[in-house]
């Protein structure tokens, strides 16, 4: 059977499976498919800056950095897929198998997320790291794989089923395609970060990040397990090679025939392209000239991904030093990415059907290159803003000591206000039972603090880098304790409280979610993390007790001073004396609001109407060449994240903001003078032209070879007609 009774039975078999309003049945379970596949891997992504932060209990930088290789591994891996699929398994084996691959690597990254299979002091935190960190590492590899195999195969194989005759139906199912994807990631980033912000556990509480990425698990073996059932009604096309091969390869040959003919003996080629005529089609090489225009705009494309993608990292991050109470509601910081599917779905219509025609109507020629810079710009107004909101944030948080600085706190235990004396500083006038507002610093490692009246003099030592708070007792000249106070922010917007008792008889301290236990005469408890809402505490020593109620913030750290006058009745609320040593965070999530409609704006700007610009642009057989590249601009930006913030080390986070912006504006001005030079082209009208020139020039060559056959029996006749003479003279002399 030849290649081309191939073809007609292949497409024969296409559109042939039992239809649902015109649409084959096997599609819908490709839609169900891409809906939870989405879910799960952003969903997934939604937490996994701050598992590592605070799980794995790395730093900023390394958990930035260990999220942008993860997402550049997720955009290189689709061309590994295509390959496969094209030249080797076909779509549909492939989405299966790396979809197993996928659903494994979901698993491990959920098992690695319990606590309880190290934490074997049951403190609520994984003493053996090694053990989550690479299983989660193992977890991450295999999702990349998945995620990033079946990415350029699911949509494909969707617009497989579909016959000739189901064009319009064919379109819709895209439409609907790309509505799952956004659909998938809206509701996971809603979802996951509330199932992570609940405490889960089987000895002992922590954050539920093992619920938070055992839900995308679950959805990705959905995923598998849907697509599996609808296997009898799809349509499967064998692989017929890839393309990207065959460019690779005559790009290859061009270059290296080109280097082996570099010597000034050899004529010049129009374009290098063309020293790959010897052994590949003219018309492929016009094509993949086509494709390496557009391909040669892509090159400053990556430095818009290096700020997109950031949205999930730095971000999310920043969000965790802010206020998140929207009243009724609170937001959870790695749910304000939420934003970010909510605009798409409102400003994709909004852009076409309003601004680009008001755009149009006022006689501006708004081309898609100029859209794309446009929308690189708004990115990098996107970094401005982040950065006037870190500046904000930066102004409320704490000035901790550095390792050459102490800082000192003072507290009148005692019921009378007492004047205290310290090196460098004005007297101090501490009122009874109450705490000094702020912290003093000292360069010297031992001080010498003084009461004025009645006159007491003592030598405190401080523990250099740390924060103390000096507890001084109603006795003067008793022994004055030095309690240690936090020298970090609290960690994911909780809050860090303690109790110092300042009666003669000890007191237990009890809500509903912590023990502060048993608190001695003038001793004070350990820090305990307290959530943000209304918290209620019980106070009971002997047979009495009451109660002390506070709504709390996110982020703050409070020491509450029981006094030796308090009374024990219903309520104790106005005897117990509150101190604020780390102000909670009062700077709104709701200003991150502004970066994110910039950035998504930007993302329509850019990458919707760069991936229209690419098609536009491309030959018949080469979108799938530029879909790869386009994918490896995105993985690209994102190994440039971590180059700049490892060559940077830049000590404000506001700084490294702008730098950011700085250098996608230096980019975009590069990409405005490329554009401007970029001649906008019809490739299917050329190639049409390119065919015909080709098809006339094997018409003259057959016309030639006409010719000269014509000509060579001409010959051959006279050479007859003479031969056949000259035997006739022959015949006529011998009978002579």
């Amino acid at each position: 059977m030849t290649e081309k009774d191939d073809l007609k039975k292949e497409k024969k078999g296409r559109g042939k499976c039992k239809e649902v309003f015109g649409y084959p049945i096997s599609i819908f379970f490709i839609i169900v498919n891409e809906f939870c596949e989405r879910f799960s891997y952003y969903g997934m992504r939604a937490v996994l800056v701050l598992y590592f932060k605070y799980f794995l209990r790395w730093d900023d930088d390394l958990a930035i950095s260990i999220y942008h290789t993860f997402v550049a591994f997720c955009y290189l891996t689709p061309i590994l897929g295509a390959i496969v699929a094209d030249s080797w398994l076909g779509k549909f084996k492939t989405i299966i198998y790396l979809s197993i691959v996928y659903a494994i690597g979901q698993v491990a990254m959920a098992v690695s997320a319990i606590h309880d299979i190290t934490d074997s002091d049951r403190d609520g935190t994984p003493d053996n790291l090694t053990f989550h960190i690479v299983l989660s590492m193992v977890g991450l590899l295999l999702i990349a794989l998945g995620t990033g195999g079946i990415k350029p195969c699911v949509a494909a194989f969707g617009g497989d089923q579909f016959g000739d005759h189901q064009e319009k139906q064919r379109r819709t199912f895209f439409s609907v395609f790309y509505l799952c994807i956004n659909g998938g990631s809206l509701l996971s980033t809603i979802i996951t970060p509330i199932l992570r912000a609940q405490d889960c556990g089987i000895h002992s509480k922590s954050k539920c990040y093992s619920l938070a990425f055992g839900v995308p698990a679950a959805l990705m073996v959905v995923a598998l397990v849907v697509f599996i059932m609808g296997s009898g009604m799809y349509y499967k096309a064998k692989p017929e090679g890839n393309i990207m091969l065959k460019v690779s390869k005559c790009i290859g040959f061009a270059i290296k025939n080109r280097y082996k003919h570099r010597s000034k003996q050899y004529p010049k080629k129009e374009h290098w392209m063309d020293w790959a005529e010897e052994k590949y089609d003219k018309l492929l090489i016009a094509q993949i000239k086509i494709a390496l225009r557009v391909l040669f705009l892509y090159i400053p494309l990556p430095m818009f991904w290096t700020l997109f993608d950031q949205k999930g990292s730095r971000w999310t991050l920043q969000a965790t030093t802010m206020d998140g109470n929207f009243g009724s509601i609170v937001i959870q910081p790695d749910q304000m990415q939420t934003i970010n599917p909510i605009l798409i779905l409102t400003l994709v219509p909004v852009m076409d059907s309003l601004i680009y025609p008001l755009i149009k109507k006022c006689g501006l020629n708004f081309t898609p290159l100029k859209k794309m810079t446009v929308g690189m710009i708004l990115a990098a107004l996107a970094f401005v803003s982040a950065a006037v909101v870190q500046l904000q944030i930066d102004k409320t948080l704490p000035d901790f000591p550095s390792e050459s600085q102490s800082q000192l706190k003072l507290l009148n235990m005692g019921n009378t206000p007492i004047t205290v004396q310290l090196p460098g500083i004005d007297p101090l006038n501490l009122p009874g039972a109450q705490a000094s507002e702020e912290y003093f610093q000292f360069e010297s490692e031992q001080i010498p603090v003084s009461i004025i009246s009645p006159s007491v003099t003592k030598h405190v030592l401080l523990t250099k880098g740390e924060r103390q708070t000096l507890l001084i007792p109603s006795a003067v000249n008793d022994e004055w304790q030095l309690a240690y106070d936090l020298t970090y922010k609290p960690q994911e917007g909780n809050n860090e409280i303690r109790f110092i008792n300042g009666m003669s008889e000890p007191v237990n301290i009890s809500s509903a979610s912590v023990q502060f236990g048993l608190i001695n005469p003038f001793h004070y408890s350990n820090y305990s993390q307290i959530k943000n809402g209304r918290a209620t505490f019980t106070l009971q020593s002997g047979s009495q007790s009451c109660e002390y109620s506070k709504d709390f913030g996110f982020g703050g750290s409070y020491t509450f001073f029981i006094p030796s006058t308090l009374t024990f009745g219903p309520s104790c609320q106005e005897s117990i004396t509150e101190t604020v040593d780390i102000k909670p965070n009062s700077v709104h999530m709701a200003l991150q609001i502004p970066q994110y409609f910039l950035i998504t704006a930007g993302e329509v700007m850019f990458s919707v109407t760069g991936l229209e610009f690419s098609y536009s642009q491309a030959p018949s057989n080469m979108k799938s060449v530029l879909q790869a590249g386009w994918l490896l601009t995105n993985a690209v930006g994102n190994f440039i994240v971590l180059i700049v913030a490892e060559i940077a080390k830049l000590p404000k986070q506001w700084t490294e903001y702008i730098l950011f912006a700085s250098l996608l504006v230096a980019v975009c001005i590069i990409f405005s003078i490329m554009a401007s030079f970029y001649t906008y082209i019809d490739p299917t009208e050329i190639e049409a032209q390119f065919k015909k020139k080709v098809n006339e020039d094997d018409d003259d060559d057959e016309d030639d070879k006409k010719k000269e056959l014509q000509k060579s029996e001409l010959k051959m006749e006279k050479r007859d007609s003479v031969s056949s003479s000259d035997e006739d003279n022959k015949s006529d002399q011998t009978s002579m």
